[in-house]
């Protein structure tokens, strides 16, 4: 260890480029929808490619990053418990996932975009 002071004017170092794919970031999204109260599954964009999955399945479906050097946008597709109100769903899903991304990649999120695509019934487990 060095008892020398650091010059808060130099420069950091870097020791190569890091590189987030936007699969990465669409997991962190799909834990953070789990956790998220009243939401059902996931479902395709537009919901033509399929019927709605189970949260448990593949993480990345009704996941869209749109992501630039610029900007930075998140889209779900989701499914939310009937019954519940819908806006209060949506927002507190927004919230939860603008936190958890943000915490993990260290950059500010411009929009987390989400589309309720149905309504449904939590399975019940006989």
């Amino acid at each position: 260890m060095s008892d020398q002071p650091t010059d808060e004017n130099e420069p950091e170092k870097t020791y190569g480029q890091i590189d987030i794919t936007p699969t990465a970031i669409a997991s962190v999204v799909h834990h953070a929808v789990k956790q998220s109260y009243g939401i059902v599954g996931m479902a395709s964009r537009g919901m033509v490619n399929g019927i709605a999955q189970l949260l448990s399945r593949d993480p990345h479906k009704g996941i869209d990053i749109k992501l630039s050097d610029e900007s930075f946008e998140i889209d779900i597709y989701v499914i939310v418990e009937y019954g519940i109100r819908i806006k209060a769903v949506a927002e507190t899903l927004q919230k939860t996932v603008k936190f958890n991304v943000e915490k993990a990649m260290n950059r500010p999120l411009d929009a987390v975009n989400v589309y309720v695509q149905g309504l449904g019934h939590v399975p019940k487990n006989d």
